[in-house]
């Protein structure tokens, strides 16, 4: 798989109360029991849980919802590499979010399993 890196630092958030600051990518999930925001780390809100320091990775391209085993690949192979990982899907394709600090080690993991970075 192709996948390509966002370019700005990101925040993962557990919130009280729905914020939707902008951004180039902004996940808001409301449930039950939580509000959950991935945004631009600079756009995070000042309230709830809010953790920095993550790097965001798209897989390139518009997935088809037949297709089986595009997350569990991604996240076998940093699995398998000690890699935490935040995944968030949208309508159209898959992002996985990694610490800043594993990002080198993400990467090579992942190319390890056959997957690459897109090029800039």
């Amino acid at each position: 798989m192709t996948l390509g890196l966002l370019e700005k630092e990101y925040a993962v958030c557990r919130l009280y109360e729905p914020v939707l600051p902008g951004g180039e990518f902004v996940s808001l999930t409301m449930s039950a029991g939580e509000i959950s925001l991935v945004c631009e780390a600079a756009a995070a809100p000042d309230v709830g849980a809010v953790e920095r320091g993550w790097r965001g990775l798209r897989v390139a391209g518009v997935l088809d919802f037949s297709l089986v085993g595009i997350l569990a690949a991604l996240t076998s192979a940093l699995a398998e590499a000690g890699i935490p990982v935040f995944a968030v899907s949208t309508y159209n394709t898959d992002y996985l979010f990694v610490k800043e600090e594993n990002l080198g080690a993400a990467l090579r993991a992942l190319a390890a399993h056959g997957h690459r970075l897109a090029d800039a």
